[in-house]
């Protein structure tokens, strides 16, 4: 009987593969996936060779930590790596570009299954596919939890549309579902594993990738990604365009799942909207001479910032709930 240790992904664990075990499996994952013909050299050598055709490059990164971000028995591994792609992508959609491609670091544990980086290694892929993005490179360490980063490159055919662009009387507009993420976070906190279509919200976010792009041909002056918080995430907006925005609760979509569940726990449900954050929709601001593009919808106003600088109200007063997510 032989003392080796496992190498079938299926049962072995990182540590049995060691690091150029596992970046080798998950090489031969990505393999499989067409890289694109912008993509020289793929994973594998020093660094990625991509080719620049035109317009202008965007580079976000962002991080999911495990027990901050999420928990593994509320989310599965092939969902985590479709939120950890979706939150990069969505950063990209909110400059008016498209992302191209992506490098993922994996910090784990050495017992974790190597099965369970596969699994997250699909899901990436699959949620990049979406965009028709791909996964260029990475690397591997260890670590006493799960911790993903991830880069991400794209390009914009016009001028990016950047957070401080809005002015005062241009319309602020919504696009993406929004709370939704929030509604399941708060079934899961108790629990419980329904609505089932919230608790789907919030492991496979469902961002509107086509929107962003659109949104800056139309002429939208200044467009953000709802990642932390709507009011919060609304608030960097009107702080980098020194302006205010006044939002109308009445103009946002309260679906029933999310009624349902702040009857069942007290809560009023425009909460999850205005605080929630993670499902990735889009905000923008438009000039009153653009028409909204399709599947936007107006819920606010730019206003002249206050005496106290730039704020976010809603329906006129300041908004007494909780704003969104922070990170410290």
């Amino acid at each position: 009987m032989s003392d080796a240790a496992p190498t079938d992904p299926t049962t072995a664990t990182l540590g049995d593969l060691g690091e150029f075990g596992v970046i080798g499996r998950i090489s031969e994952l990505v393999a499989q996936l067409a890289p694109g013909e912008d993509v020289l050299v793929g994973p594998g050598d020093d660094a990625a060779v991509l080719r620049v055709r035109k317009g202008h490059i965007v580079v976000s990164t962002d991080m999911l930590v495990e027990g901050r971000h999420f928990r593994r028995d509320w989310v599965d591994a092939h969902d985590v790596g479709r939120r950890a792609a979706a939150q990069n992508l969505s950063d990209i959609n909110a400059m008016g570009g498209r992302a191209q491609w992506l490098t993922v670091g994996l910090a784990a544990p050495a017992d974790l299954p190597a099965a369970w980086a596969l699994d997250f290694t699909r899901g990436f892929a699959e949620e990049a596919s979406l965009v028709g993005a791909g996964l260029v490179g990475g690397d591997v360490t260890s670590a006493d939890r799960i911790v993903v980063s991830v880069t991400v490159v794209g390009a914009c055919t016009v001028s990016p549309v950047l957070r401080s662009g809005a002015r005062p009387g241009d319309r602020v507009a919504l696009c993406g579902r929004q709370g939704w993420s929030a509604g399941g976070l708060a079934v899961l906190g108790r629990g419980f594993r329904s609505p089932r279509v919230l608790v789907d919200a919030y492991r496979r976010p469902e961002p509107p990738y086509e929107a962003g792009q659109a949104a800056a041909e139309l002429g939208a002056s200044a467009m953000i990604d709802i990642s932390d918080g709507l009011v919060a995430d609304a608030g960097h907006l009107a702080e980098a365009s020194g302006v205010g925005l006044d939002l109308r609760s009445a103009a946002f979509d309260v679906p029933e799942p999310l009624v349902a569940v702040g009857a069942a726990i007290g809560a009023d449900p425009i909460q999850f909207v205005l605080g929630g954050g993670e499902d990735h929709c889009l905000m923008a601001t438009f000039p009153t001479s653009v028409e909204l593009p399709e599947g936007w919808r107006e819920v606010g106003t730019v206003v002249e910032p206050g005496l106290d600088g730039p704020v976010v109200t809603v329906d006129g007063a300041p908004y007494e709930g909780a704003a969104g997510w922070t990170h410290f």
